[in-house]
């Protein structure tokens, strides 16, 4: 782990001022009245969960739109993990912010907050894709917002981008992978879009409204995206995130991709302890209603047998390019996933797809590229 097997403190705030038509997270509109209860809840799950057996050095506000909540109440909820919770003073606070919410006086204030890292949720730097995404800032707005941040003293500003828009094709995206490394950004983020059940852009598709980019233009994309940003400096660590360097990766997001522990408040919020998870309400008003109750809003859990640590180790560390520890998966689990599959990480190797090191799988690029489909050919007994 990060610091002496810390863990990761995530805070979710709600609140958007609309929601994407493709986003499928646990998000609303609300007043400031509503968004103030609910900071006001946050605290009390804070409180309820003063006895969690976790330190903490990394804080993570994300959502929906965090900065949707006033800077006092920002303030109010990381007091309270601070005072309630056993989260180091060098912990590093991370927060996700719109274009549109960002000004000068703005980013003082999240600076002011402790912010290290600032996730700017940009998704296009091309006016017609925002359209597209229902997004409320314009190309411009996206640029200037990099801009000041980069100007702000945040220790790493981030840009998060969505490809595989339907109508759109290699050329615009690779202006969209230029545009986010030459204006600086010190981390970007490659999300591919998805047709999420219930959302707007699904029942498009469905109806024929939406045409989805068929998998051989993905998987150009997918490989466009890598070798762009890498040429830019922009190191691929895991399969949708890039860094210009060690010191600019996502502390806190590592800790998931490497199993580790973390607790999650707010509404639809997971928690993991290294063998046990569990979730809270996903609904705003079952959430609140429990907190401001007395009582903890879990919504279930679950015990992960060994065979499923495995699986999960083995899902999430083919996703990075730090890759599978076959070590640290025995001690946790006592399989020995190399000694099981020695045949097939040959097979591996020979098809280009990773390359073992000592005891370290490590996906190739074109492993990467399918990531989620590998871990399944595994044994795991």
């Amino acid at each position: 782990m990060d610091a002496a097997g810390a863990a990761g403190l995530y805070l979710h705030c709600p609140f958007c001022s609309v929601v994407c038509p493709y986003c499928d997270f646990a998000v609303l509109t609300g007043r400031p009245d509503k968004r103030r209860r609910f900071a006001e809840a946050l605290v009390r799950e804070i409180e309820l969960r003063a006895d969690a057996p976790f330190s903490f050095d990394t804080v993570y506000f994300g959502g929906g739109t965090p900065t949707a909540q006033a800077p006092e109440e920002l303030a109010s909820i990381l007091e309270a993990a601070r005072r309630h919770l056993s989260v180091a003073p060098e912990a590093l606070v991370s927060l996700e912010a719109n274009p549109e919410d960002v000004s000068a006086e703005s980013l003082a204030v999240w600076r002011e907050l402790g912010a290290g890292t600032l996730s700017l949720g940009v998704q296009s730097f091309d006016d017609d894709a925002l359209r597209l995404l229902g997004r409320r800032h314009s190309a411009e707005q996206a640029r200037r917002a990099v801009e000041l941040a980069l100007g702000a003293g945040f220790e790493t500003v981030s840009v998060d981008l969505i490809f595989a828009l339907p109508g759109r094709d290699e050329a615009s995206w690779f202006r969209e992978l230029e545009a986010a490394a030459e204006l600086g950004s010190q981390h970007v983020s490659c999300y591919q879009l998805t047709f999420h059940e219930g959302t707007p852009f699904h029942a498009k598709r469905e109806r024929g409204e939406l045409v989805e980019p068929g998998e051989p233009e993905q998987a150009r994309l997918f490989r466009l995206t890598h070798e762009r940003l890498a040429a830019h400096g922009l190191e691929a660590y895991e399969v949708s995130n890039f860094a210009r360097g060690e010191q600019h990766r996502s502390r806190h997001n590592r800790k998931y991709w490497r199993h580790e522990p973390y607790l999650g408040l707010g509404p639809s919020a997971h928690s993991f302890d290294g063998r046990r998870r569990w979730w809270n309400e996903r609904e705003l008003k079952d959430w609140q209603a429990a907190v401001e109750g007395g009582e903890l809003p879990t919504a279930g859990e679950e015990s992960l047998a060994p065979e499923q640590l495995a699986l999960e180790a083995l899902m999430l560390g083919l996703r990075t390019t730090e890759g599978i520890d076959f070590g640290r998966i025995r001690e946790r689990t006592g399989r020995d996933l190399l000694g099981a599959n020695r045949e097939l990480i040959e097979r591996l190797e020979s098809e280009g797809l990773a390359r073992l090191v000592e005891a370290r799988l490590q996906p190739t690029l074109d492993g990467l590229a399918v990531a989620d489909s590998l871990a399944a050919l595994f044994r795991l007994d």
